[in-house]
């Protein structure tokens, strides 16, 4: 039996901060692929430390629901499940092409298929556009429109950056929209700017980060200048020195993702099945019933 784990950070304070993972795993589940499918956290339970303990297969997919390459995946999560060799050169990255390595969990002899990030899975690009296609209720969105990929932006980790600019630099590529940016939280360019960014009157903006949280539901709708308040909530989409911003909120709240979990999954040698296929047309039909 193979069995999927995905492992995400939550939050002990923010109750909402499971959720996406949640979602996806009841997701992939009703897919059929797995014979279980497990979910783990760093700062909620079931934790990272004892989740395999909960896995009755003796091989284990694990995906990290995380953005981009660094410390938590390179560290933490090796650590926590306790995978015998492991050294990030196995994954011979440069940032951004972590793909799988297999090691063995020393405490329960499991075989493990240790995944890079779904933040830098080229099929991430597609749930960008998918955000956008959502919150602005069209599935042809692009012509007229800018789009703006956020993300936080940190001198301590190059790699945060890495997956922000190969995103939008993908979907500028499909030419489907006007203008595409990368903006940032705490590097330039910010996205308290993003009217400066855009000729285009109407910018979707999709922050590429996993769950809605402090950031993504208090920082970015007032740099932005959605609001003064965000305890009083904005429009959507919202006027901003003349132009309408449809703010999507986190990437990772969209149905879709459970699809790059899938993928990555896949690429470590996983037999999905049709669960890809499954996953994307139940999750389009989702979208086009919002």
């Amino acid at each position: 039996m193979q069995s999927l784990v995905i492992v995400a950070h939550g939050s002990h304070l923010n109750p909402d901060s499971s959720t996406p993972t949640y979602d996806h795993a009841d997701t992939i589940r009703e897919a059929g692929a797995f014979g279980e499918v497990r979910t783990g956290f760093w700062k909620e339970e079931p934790h990272l430390r004892e989740v395999l303990r909960t896995v009755e297969g003796e091989e284990v997919y694990v995906v990290p629901l995380f953005i981009s390459e660094g410390y938590f995946t390179e560290q933490v999560i090796p650590r926590e499940l306790r995978l015998e060799g492991w050294d990030v050169e196995q994954w011979g990255s440069d940032g951004l092409s972590a793909d799988q390595a297999t090691l063995t969990a020393t405490d329960t002899g499991q075989t493990v298929h240790y995944c890079g990030p779904v933040g830098t899975h080229e099929a991430m690009t597609d749930v960008l556009i998918r955000r956008a296609e959502t919150v602005t209720d069209d599935p042809d969105v692009g012509d007229g429109f800018g789009l703006a990929v956020v993300g936080h932006g940190t001198e301590r980790n190059e790699n945060s950056a890495k997956a922000i600019e190969y995103h939008a630099d993908r979907i500028r590529e499909t030419g489907r929209f006007d203008e595409v940016t990368a903006l940032y939280m705490d590097e330039d360019p910010e996205v308290d700017d993003v009217t400066d960014h855009f000729t285009a009157t109407d910018v979707v903006v999709v922050p590429l980060f996993i769950a809605d949280g402090f950031h993504t539901q208090e920082d970015i709708p007032e740099d932005m200048g959605l609001t003064d308040d965000y305890r009083t909530g904005y429009e959507v989409p919202a006027t901003v020195d003349g132009h309408r911003i449809w703010y999507a909120g986190a990437v990772g709240t969209e149905p879709l993702l459970a699809d790059v979990v899938l993928e990555r999954a896949a690429d470590a040698g996983a037999d999905v099945g049709a669960a890809i296929e499954r996953v994307r047309r139940t999750t389009a039909v989702a979208a086009g019933e919002r």
